[in-house]
């Protein structure tokens, strides 16, 4: 066991309860553990196979690795194409969904590297500023702060 609860998104765990049904809370029992999320990263940049998904993910088994694909497969953010049935291997890629969560993982790394000093956040390429994320209202055309608190809402 790679020394993580094994849930595979499902409510309740050896914990205790599942997260409330919540948007976030759906969120994160969809792809709430590290690997899941360091393996839709690892697929942003395209189709990967299994050893090749291994190689941009040291440290990870390959035990761990068959269950999180698996996983993220029956959620719908990856998709398993066989290339050879014997014996069975199969390229991984994402799904529309799939690559949806790429804002999300920037928004993730963001907030990382401002916690540990990491020089991985994402930068402007023209000028080499680190960006700033902002929620934009496209109907309005207007930036939506943090602080405007009643008028932010998850829906």
């Amino acid at each position: 066991m790679d020394g993580e609860t094994e849930s595979d998104g499902a409510a309740g765990t050896a914990e205790g309860p599942g997260p409330p049904t919540t948007a976030l809370g759906e969120a994160a029992a969809l792809v709430g553990d590290r690997w899941s999320l360091l393996v839709v990263h690892a697929l942003l940049d395209g189709p990967k196979r299994f050893n090749d998904l291994l190689g941009a993910l040291p440290g990870l088994a390959p035990n761990i690795l068959t269950r999180r694909l698996r996983h993220l497969e029956r959620e719908g953010v990856l998709v398993a194409t066989p290339y050879s049935r014997r014996p069975p291997r199969f390229v991984y890629e994402l799904t529309a969904s799939g690559r949806e969560l790429a804002g999300a993982l920037r928004l993730l790394a963001q907030w990382g590297a401002g916690r540990g000093g990491s020089t991985d956040a994402l930068t402007h390429a023209a000028c080499g500023t680190a960006m700033d994320a902002r929620w934009w209202c496209p109907t309005c055309a207007t930036v939506v702060d943090d602080d405007q608190g009643d008028e932010l809402r998850f829906v």
